[in-house]
């Protein structure tokens, strides 16, 4: 039990908390506000109510993960200035704008229309109403530039140099667009709209499956499965090339990944492991199972590597991750999430082509629907898995080969850090099972088919009285 009583330790455990549990909010928020723009957008082609019904359905889930994601995303934030003070000081000159922009351009955006999003159904005309719900929808995702812009500089630093302990920026520009961005951002959208299309999908499934409004909730699942198509097979070729950019960029992360102790040379085919215990004391593998010549299909597809692979032996215990367990574990449960959903989606398509997915035949596929229910919560433990891998797999490196992790702690206190970690564990419990109960609430409820249509169906008119009129009797010094 030493870690109680280190700062650091503590510090970091505190931010994975913070950090695990608020990602699973903008998760839904982001996906779900883009299905809101294509439902509201088929509604006002259309006209047809049922993707009216599916609109106001979907935005109370919706509501529900935007404000849980506010509320545990401000304390996240905050503890770069509490927890990792130094680290901020260091770095505040392009990491701090980047978040200030975050929530300028981002978050105030999307809390701007949200209102009228979800208010303003009959009080706003449809194009204004259709206007608030793609900005929305825009503000969640610069949400999620911004956030995975300051991560991959902090992966890649670019843009300026350390000065006496200070990083001072050359080019903005050449600092947003640092190496690892694009294909972060892309990987971080598509995580996010994926997870959103099988938690969908899985809610419609549940429906389909207890036959409750079978036809309608048909109707979003092949929305489901249409967005998929494109989404799930784009997913895993981003995510080849972010493995691409570790090779290139991050080689111990990618020996921790693959928890490789010896290096490979170039012109080499590598073999690559598909279950191992790594330890770490013996800097080898107990016992793996590997895949002959699989490494160099992986990274370059084609066997011999044009760059060596370096195995952990390479770094020094101190320059190297730790944890490598659960890097390697984590890295291949991503990977293995990623190809179930693509499966599942491409079983669905046939599925379809068939003709098992009309309105007659869809509630006698339980098999698909038991899967898509399954396969509802997997996205999140995918981005959960993928978010260890890049930020465990970074250390011991805060700012990647610049800034140490253990020098950009602050210096408190252990016994404070340890009072506000349980704190967060305590309330953030309070809030999952809070969240967990209104949004079974919402599911077990259902869509409401009672409410009015704007523009098909007329508004009850108010009944208003005249006012009456009331002398003013206050003392005449009042009336001054």
């Amino acid at each position: 039990m030493d870690f109680l009583s280190d700062t650091l330790v503590l510090s970091r455990m505190q931010f994975a908390l913070t950090a695990i549990f608020h990602m699973l909010w903008p998760v839904l928020t982001t996906g779900m506000s883009i299905y809101l723009v294509i439902v509201e957008g088929i509604w006002l082609k259309t006209r047809n109510k049922d993707y009216y019904y599916h609109a106001r359905f979907w935005s109370k889930l919706f509501i529900l993960n935007f404000g849980i994601g506010v509320a545990t995303g401000i304390p996240m934030e905050f503890q770069f200035g509490t927890n990792w003070a130094p680290f901020s000081e260091a770095v505040g000159n392009f990491f701090g704008s980047v978040i200030g922009f975050e929530a300028s351009w981002a978050f105030m955006l999307e809390a701007a229309f949200l209102g009228i999003m979800v208010f303003g159904w009959e009080r706003v005309n449809s194009v204004i109403h259709y206007l608030s719900t793609i900005l929305v929808a825009v503000g969640s995702n610069l949400s999620t530039f911004w956030i995975l812009t300051a991560n991959s500089w902090m992966q890649t630093p670019a843009g300026g140099e350390l000065i006496d302990g200070k990083f001072v920026v050359r080019d903005y520009f050449e600092a947003i667009t640092n190496p690892f961005m694009v294909n972060s951002v892309l990987h971080m959208f598509f995580a996010t709209l994926e997870t959103s299309l099988f938690v969908i999908g899985g809610i419609s499934a549940w429906y389909i499956l207890k036959n409750r409004h079978p036809e309608f909730f048909s109707k979003s699942f092949k929305i489901v499965v249409a967005a998929a198509i494109a989404v799930a097979p784009l997913q895993l070729y981003i995510g080849h090339l972010s493995g691409e950019q570790v090779y290139h960029y991050q080689p111990a992360k990618l020996a921790a990944m693959e928890a490789q102790w010896e290096t490979i040379p170039a012109g080499q085919g590598g073999d690559w492991s598909l279950v191992a215990f790594p330890n770490e004391k013996a800097q080898k593998n107990d016992w793996e199972i590997t895949v002959p010549n699989a490494l160099g299909y992986i990274l370059e597809f084609k066997k011999e590597l044009t760059l060596p692979v370096k195995g952990l032996k390479e770094w020094q215990p101190e320059d190297r991750p730790h944890l490598v367990g659960l890097i390697y574990y984590a890295f291949r449960t991503m990977i293995a999430i990623g190809f179930f959903l693509a499966g599942l989606m491409l079983i669905s398509t046939l599925q379809w082509m068939r003709g098992k997915l009309s309105p007659e035949n869809i509630s006698q596929q339980r098999w698909l629907m038991g899967s898509w229910i399954f396969a509802a919560p997997l996205g999140y433990i995918a981005i959960e898995s993928g978010w260890i891998v890049r930020c465990v797999g970074r250390q011991p490196w805060t700012l990647y080969g610049q800034i140490r992790t253990v020098d950009s702690a602050s210096n408190l206190p252990a016994s404070n850090v340890l009072t506000s970690l349980t704190a967060f564990a305590i309330v953030y419990s309070i809030l999952f099972f809070c969240v967990l109960y209104f949004g079974s609430r919402i599911i077990r409820r259902g869509p409401r088919f009672d409410l009015p249509i704007p523009g098909l169906e007329p508004q009850p008119a108010l009944e208003t009285q005249p006012g009456e009129f009331l002398p003013d009797e206050r003392p005449v010094e009042a009336k001054q």
